[in-house]
């Protein structure tokens, strides 16, 4: 699949469900990644892949000037209703971080939080990290490691996925691919942490992220009658791997990536 089609599919998929329900389980990962990156008042702050927005709230609401940019329409029509609801300007807009509409330069700050690691392109993804901020300035991004939590959820739905994507997300969990990417742009701190999720059971897991998160309940709306095999695979890896004392204790396993531009 060309990249350009792949992210025509993914601008829709991503706002398919409420994803603000997944995000929620992310709060320890957002809040480490914007309290390293120092928001404070004045400081020009871009969040890319900004989701329904979490992280563009944490540094808004310290004060920082925020922009950011989703290719998904519909995430950003819920990041704008939320930062009207919580009172804080924020300047949301849909937008491609492998091409961006911003000048050279125009930001202090960039952050992601799981989120340009899904854009296929990694290198111009690369590049434009580089490009839109100032020398000295800070880059902040968390990245699902290949091997981790995360890994393990993917690797469940793989065998019904159609096709595998042109390229893997997880590329941007590797430190040395990172190196490569990002190497030459910046000076950069490379550190492994984990993100915990709770559930009851991995059957209500099942029941989150098949009714919130895009790429599962995507693929499970597709499937038809293979959508209860897909479930069982789900229910079943969960319960091996991840059961504790009753319930689902998911580790997910990230790079944490802070870097200063040359």
């Amino acid at each position: 699949m060309a990249f350009e089609e792949l992210k025509a599919r993914q601008s829709v998929m991503w706002a398919n469900g409420p994803y603000q329900n997944v995000t929620e389980t992310l709060t320890d990962l957002q809040d480490l990644t914007v309290g390293r990156l120092g928001a404070a008042p004045g400081v020009h702050w871009l969040d890319l892949a900004c989701g329904t927005g979490a992280v563009a709230e944490r540094a808004a609401s310290a004060g920082a000037e925020v922009v950011g940019i989703d290719l998904s329409p519909g995430l950003i029509e819920t990041a704008q209703e939320r930062a009207k609801q919580l009172g804080l300007n924020i300047d949301y807009r849909v937008g491609d971080c492998e091409n961006l509409e911003v000048g050279d330069g125009a930001f202090d700050v960039v952050s992601s939080t799981c989120g340009v690691m899904f854009a296929p392109d990694h290198e111009a993804t690369a590049r434009e990290l580089a490009r839109v901020v100032k020398p000295g300035g800070k880059l902040g991004l968390a990245n699902w490691t290949p091997a981790g939590g995360l890994g393990d959820m993917f690797r469940v739905m793989a065998p019904f996925q159609p096709a595998p994507p042109p390229s893997s997300p997880f590329d941007w969990g590797k430190p040395d691919r990172v190196r490569e990417l990002l190497g030459d742009a910046y000076d950069l701190e490379i550190v492994e942490e984990i993100s915990i999720a709770r559930s009851e059971s991995a059957e209500a897991y099942w029941d989150l992220f098949s009714s919130s998160y895009g790429p599962t309940k995507t693929l499970a709306e597709n499937l038809g009658e293979r959508r209860a095999e897909l479930r069982q695979a789900w229910v079943d890896m969960f319960n091996e791997k991840y059961a504790v004392d009753g319930g689902i204790v998911h580790t997910r396993e990230y790079l944490l990536i802070l870097g200063t531009r040359k």
